[in-house]
């Protein structure tokens, strides 16, 4: 690599493939702060990131792939906030106005300007128009964006950026309707799913219930602390339903998002749950009243967390409480992943490191 040249994962045409290249170290100039990469994440928003057509996303080529990112302070601009040159930071990586009400507090995932950020085509997070964090270095906008990992290990460190955070977030708004040993059905134990059963345990006294397609998750769903795990069956809405006294869950989390995992959200859902949609597997639901959905059923549809959920997220990781399933990759393995990920043979999170 020439002198004051960093690697990157770059998506250079739209249905990609992004291609592993050199680019100018970038420099923080006012509260910017650049991020010696450690670690980071890859998942299926990447995939339809590559995937888009001509114009189906508001973000100008080329940019630098990346928004699970963990990493070390290398460099701050001269009127830069927040973590001192030389920590450990996570990067929170839905990037909004930092101004409005919103990202005032830290919800910057729902920026009341991102529709203008979005109209302006500069890319609304790392990874997302801007560049992020697939490279041996990278620039975040402010301070503002970091939360302090300590001594976590970088791969454990950057998935909670997404993966953990949306989780999380998940949860949170589902939680205030879980009351003690209540069900609460996790469709889905993936990159995603596995840390939602572990943060259910965590945070909520409910009876978490797992489901999957995939032979070896209900043993994953086990191991991360569910009270049971299934394969998708003809006869899985009864089998879960059975576990919950017949009144069926409280709340479903529903992280695949398809026309049959909204089928079976549907039918295990109890009068006055709670439906979280995190999937985007391109599943639709007719809202009618009536209708096929209870009785007082509450829908929601995450997306990312704020920057105080992530600091609870890395909290939690720290005192023992989430473990990230990691399969670690090298940053010149960037193809390889990508091509595993599409095929479905990753188990639990990729994660790319410097190499």
């Amino acid at each position: 690599m020439s002198t004051g040249a960093t690697r990157a994962v770059r998506l250079t045409r739209w249905g990609g493939p992004p291609i592993l290249t050199e680019t100018a170290r970038p420099l923080p100039r006012d509260e910017g702060v650049l991020i010696e990469v450690e670690a980071a994440g890859l998942c299926r928003s990447d995939l339809h990131v590559i995937d888009a057509g001509p114009g189906a996303l508001p973000y100008r080529l080329p940019f630098t792939l990346g928004h699970e990112v963990a990493g070390r302070v290398a460099q701050r601009g001269p009127s830069a906030v927040g973590p001192a040159v030389g920590e450990r930071v996570v990067v929170h990586g839905p990037w909004g106005c930092g101004s409005c009400t919103r990202c005032a507090t830290g919800a910057e995932n729902y920026c009341d300007r991102r529709t203008a950020l979005d109209a302006a085509r500069v890319g609304t997070g790392a990874g997302l128009g801007r560049d992020g964090g697939m490279a041996d270095a990278m620039l975040v906008p402010s301070g503002r964006v970091l939360v302090p990992v300590g001594d976590l290990a970088a791969e454990q460190a950057a998935p909670l950026s997404d993966a953990g955070l949306t989780a999380y977030h998940s949860v949170a708004m589902i939680r205030p309707a879980v009351g003690e040993d209540e069900g609460v059905v996790v469709i889905g134990v993936g990159g995603l799913g596995h840390l939602a059963v572990q943060i259910l345990r965590a945070t909520t006294s409910a009876r978490v219930l797992a489901v999957d397609v995939r032979e070896e998750a209900p043993a994953l769903a086990d191991a991360c602390g569910a009270h049971f795990g299934t394969l998708l069956r003809p006869d899985t809405a009864a089998a879960l339903r059975s576990r919950t006294g017949g009144a069926g869950a409280v709340a479903v989390l529903d992280f695949v998002g398809s026309r049959s995992s909204l089928e079976l959200a549907v039918a295990v859902l109890r009068p006055g749950g709670e439906l979280a949609v995190v999937g985007s597997g391109g599943g639709e639901l007719t809202v009618r009243k009536p209708g096929a959905l209870p009785p007082g059923t509450r829908i929601s549809l995450p997306f990312w967390g704020t920057r105080p959920e992530l600091e609870a997220v890395v909290s939690l990781a720290r005192d023992g409480l989430l473990t990230v399933g990691v399969e670690p990759f090298g940053l010149s393995q960037a193809a390889e992943a990508i091509a595993r990920l599409r095929e479905g043979q990753v188990r639990g999170r990729a994660v790319l490191t410097p190499d």
